[in-house]
């Protein structure tokens, strides 16, 4: 998603992604108008012909001129004016067009910095395990984790999900580069260690910007009392970040500290191989039976029993049952918890109750509108209940919130941008090493059926279906939960051009 960025003004383009944000925020423009924006970005300062914009969003079609200013007339309307009220595209008569704005040229050999939100941002980097024991280090893994979550649950907070922190473990680099990279201004750091009873947690909280310290503070406590310590550096940050104490409803949190541990380690193991997914049904079921009222626990695994038909090629009656009853218990338990209610949420629409399933997606997004995974999970739905614009901003938020996600980010892209006719873009987000080699594979042949690559389309099927061996297309539809028909058979259209089987 992030692989080669423009940075013009207050938005970012990323043309391989087919995604366009103004200030953190995803811009609505259709696929025609980001390829001639692309075209236009590349040579800033130079008049480009109409012929050549043409070929470059619409290529190897003829169409009329017409439709190329209308096209130019919508990115102008999508773009507005510049910081001096004029236009970023200008109109050079009966020749062509031009784009006016200075580009960023930065990250020739790096990423792009993001934009800054314009509300405090934060990412919380993976805290250190200082004990001499490595067991520990899922101890510290846990503490970040959960850090983010309650920070995340803070209105007026802009903040990075745990993917996305977690992948500048162990590495050395500059908070301002960390910042830049992730669009954030403040970054929380500390190290943890746990022994004897007891834990030591350091914690501090930076200005990027300044590189300034502007809190920082040691607890040195029980550690029965490590949750107690959460609630109070969650606040000291809240206070320094908004200038007042803002209380999230409260969280349910484990009564047993080997559950707590279990799920933490648990949690690592969710989007991973089917061995990986048996060693967290152990872990989880394990965990629930330590402490029946630990809401996290049971929702993971429901999960688990979700990423049990994704590895089994599909939902058994057995399956489905219990994943939606451990779902509900969740919410049941903890109810203000917007990751149990997003699973929740996404489980119903797969038993075809829509409208319940809706409910439960808006109730996440209100209770923690930082939560990336709700906004992935809900473009997937979005994009199958026909809504495909709507689809992609929502898959573009989660990637905002999350710029280094799980695999299954770059599948819910893909999909959406298959259901877009951006086929190209894609094919792009499927080759990627994050996803490649997962189930999404049935998208990419699709996508490659669609441009008429059809040699290349029937090998990808062919790998698919190695590891899917008893895929068929007619009982993948019937267990999709597709709301819209002409969406359902775009699909279905594009499995039968690359060769998947009836």
């Amino acid at each position: 998603m992030q692989g080669s960025r423009v940075v013009f003004g207050p938005f970012v383009l990323d043309p391989g992604a087919g995604t366009l944000f103004r200030n953190a925020e995803p811009v609505a423009v259709g696929y025609r108008a980001l390829r001639l924006l692309a075209a236009l970005v590349a040579r800033p300062g130079e008049v480009i012909g109409k012929a050549e914009l043409m070929d470059a969003a619409w290529p190897g079609m003829a169409v009329e001129e017409g439709n190329l200013t209308v096209q130019i007339s919508q990115l102008r309307k999508a773009l507005g004016p510049t910081a001096d009220g004029g236009e970023w595209i200008a109109t050079i008569a009966r020749v062509g067009y031009r784009f006016t704005g200075a580009i960023d040229e930065r990250g020739d050999a790096k990423r792009l910095p993001l934009p800054v939100p314009d509300k405090p941002s934060i990412a919380v980097l993976p805290f250190v395990n200082l004990s001499n024991d490595p067991e520990q280090e899922s101890f510290a893994d846990g503490l970040t984790e959960d850090l983010i979550t309650d920070l995340s649950r803070i209105s007026g907070l802009f903040v990075i999900a745990r993917n996305s922190s977690f992948a500048y473990k162990k590495k050395v680099m500059d908070v301002r580069a960390i910042a830049d990279d992730l669009g954030v201004r403040y970054l929380l750091e500390g190290s943890a260690r746990r022994a004897e009873g007891r834990v030591r947690i350091n914690a501090q909280l930076v200005d990027a910007t300044s590189g300034d310290h502007l809190w920082a503070e040691r607890f040195d406590r029980d550690v029965k009392d490590i949750f107690a310590v959460q609630d109070e550096v969650t606040g000291k940050i809240v206070q320094a970040l908004l200038g007042q104490l803002r209380t999230p409803p409260a969280r349910n949190r484990p009564k047993n500290l080997e559950a707590y541990d279990l799920c933490v380690r648990a949690r690592k193991l969710m989007d991973d191989a089917p061995q990986a997914a048996q060693e967290a049904h152990l872990m989880l079921t394990r965990a629930v039976a330590l402490d029946p009222d630990y809401a996290e626990a049971y929702r993971w695994l429901a999960m688990n029993h979700w990423m049990g038909w994704v590895h089994s090629d599909g939902p058994t009656d057995a399956g489905r049952i219990a994943a939606l009853g451990l779902a509900r218990k969740a919410v049941a338990i903890d109810p203000n918890d917007a990751g149990c209610r997003w699973i929740l949420a996404y489980l119903l629409a797969y038993e075809r109750n829509f409208a319940e399933a809706d409910r439960e997606f808006a109730k996440a997004i209100e209770l923690d509108p930082n939560e990336a995974d709700t906004w992935a999970a809900l473009s997937d739905i979005t994009i199958l209940a026909g809504r495909i614009e709507e689809g992609i901003e929502h898959i573009g938020k989660a990637f905002r919130l999350n710029p280094y996600p799980a695999s299954w980010y770059y599948l819910t892209l893909g999909q959406a941008l298959y259901a877009a006719r951006r086929y190209e873009a894609a094919i792009e987000t499927l080759r990627r090493d994050e996803t490649y080699r997962t189930s999404s594979r049935r998208f990419l042949a699709a996508s490659l059926a669609q441009l008429g690559r059809l040699d290349e389309a029937r090998t990808e099927a062919e790998l698919f279906l190695v590891g899917n061996p008893h895929f068929t297309t007619r009982h993948w539809a019937a267990t999709e939960p597709f709301r819209d028909a002409a969406t359902l058979e775009h699909f279905v259209e594009g499995y039968r051009k690359a060769g998947l089987p009836e």
